[in-house]
């Protein structure tokens, strides 16, 4: 009966976030003499000397042992939250020309100062959620701030949308890529993807016109220019005239947009986005299929112009793949969902979690053979992924057993 696997489903995974997720990042990636946070751990749990620490890194940490705080009420969670809760007020932020750096020294001064807006949004994200489980309005008043930073700044007037980067003054700057991976592209997805999840996160506790009006344009623009309705998975990557340049798909990205565009139209309350965003949410989860392996691992990206599939299984695909199916599943009934769910946690289990040194691996090639060259913990690895898909998925099975009675 999949009604009793997700049960025990939800003991595994209240098993793995607190046995195994937040103790090692508690354990390993605090900095005792500097403050703040390592940038750099090895997959063998190695502090690597002198390694730039991300906003990205100290964001995601400030949410997860928040939101762990919220989810499970240990004190030591809401400890680590405020640990990095303080760094990312005192270094972070750009008291001078708003925003947040992207990059800083280990001593904790700033080592690239750009405003790169993914970043921006983290922390907008990140203290929402603070706020949440403290009560803090000085964390409030940064994520307001923040926000404002982001609409006045970012926000193109003429043309819509957010330009993915600009200086530290909010000047144009050449390279726009978030990392070396993606392409120099003005307006991206997956930029977009977090603004919008910020911005309905802090909507629900802070109730101003501007932040309505401003995710509400952000849903439409996922539904008019990023969902590819034809294909049913997102497009990448445009110019400022949103003119798309790329084909490339995004399998994780897919899967994960499916429940975050769903859950931004119900926290915004409109009935007709709601509506549109629920069955596209199980119409993207259905072709998200197409990206996954016969071991139930889903392939990292598809390149159709070359008819080429890069099937390495990272780790954060396989969080949002658990969360977005099983969404799916509340969504329609289809029990085919729920199974899929259940499969990525499988495939997690047996793949990527490393049982001699903790945490996920960044992930493992089409063979399972762990990719051990990336880091444990890093500029990108950070336990927003997995430590939110345990909670969620917790939530959401707790919910629908509530449903069926």
């Amino acid at each position: 009966m999949i009604a009793d696997r997700l049960e025990e489903l939800k003991e595994e995974l209240d098993t793995e976030l607190r046995g195994n997720i937040l103790p090692w990042w508690m354990e390993h990636t605090p900095d005792h003499n500097r403050g703040g946070f390592h940038g750099h751990i090895t997959h063998m749990n190695r502090v690597v000397e002198g390694a730039g620490r991300g906003a990205v890194l100290n964001t995601r940490i400030l949410w997860t042992f928040a939101a762990a705080f919220r989810f499970c009420g240990e004190k030591e969670y809401l400890e680590m939250a405020r640990r990095a809760y303080e760094y990312l007020e005192e270094h972070f932020v750009d008291r001078d020309c708003g925003g947040v750096y992207w990059e800083l020294e280990p001593d904790g001064t700033a080592r690239n100062t750009r405003k790169q807006i993914y970043a921006v949004a983290f922390a907008i994200y990140a203290l929402a959620e603070y706020r949440m489980a403290t009560g803090d309005e000085k964390a409030m008043q940064t994520a307001a701030g923040l926000f404002r930073d982001i609409e006045s700044h970012a926000f193109d007037t003429r043309r819509n949308g957010y330009v993915d980067a600009l200086s530290r003054e909010w000047d144009p700057v050449e390279d726009l890529r978030l990392s070396e991976k993606d392409q120099n592209e003005s307006k991206t997805m997956n930029t977009h993807l977090h603004i919008m999840e910020a911005y309905a996160h802090l909507f629900r506790i802070w109730k101003e016109d501007a932040l309505e009006k401003a995710l509400g344009n952000l849903v439409r623009l996922f539904l008019d220019k990023f969902v590819d309705r034809s294909s049913l998975h997102l497009n990448l990557f445009f110019d400022d005239d949103w003119n798309l340049r790329s084909s490339l798909v995004s399998y994780g990205h897919d899967i994960e947009c499916a429940w975050l565009l769903h859950e931004a139209a119900e926290v915004l309350g409109e009935a007709d986005l709601v509506q549109e965003t629920g069955p596209l949410a199980v119409a993207l989860a259905r072709e998200n299929f197409s990206g996954i392996d016969s071991d139930g691992g889903l392939f990292y990206e598809y390149f159709p112009d070359e008819g080429r599939t890069d099937t390495d299984k990272h780790w954060w695909p396989q969080a949002e793949a658990m969360v977005g199916h099983f969404n799916a599943f509340q969504l329609s009934g289809e029990e085919e969902f729920a199974l899929r769910s259940v499969r990525s946690w499988e495939f997690i289990r047996s793949r990527i979690i490393d049982r001699k040194f903790g945490e996920w691996y960044w992930g493992v090639n089409r063979e399972g053979t762990p990719i051990t060259g990336r880091e444990k913990a890093g500029f990108w690895k950070c336990p927003y992924h997995s430590a939110r898909a345990c909670m969620e998925m917790i939530r959401r099975v707790s919910e629908s057993a509530q449903d069926e009675t």
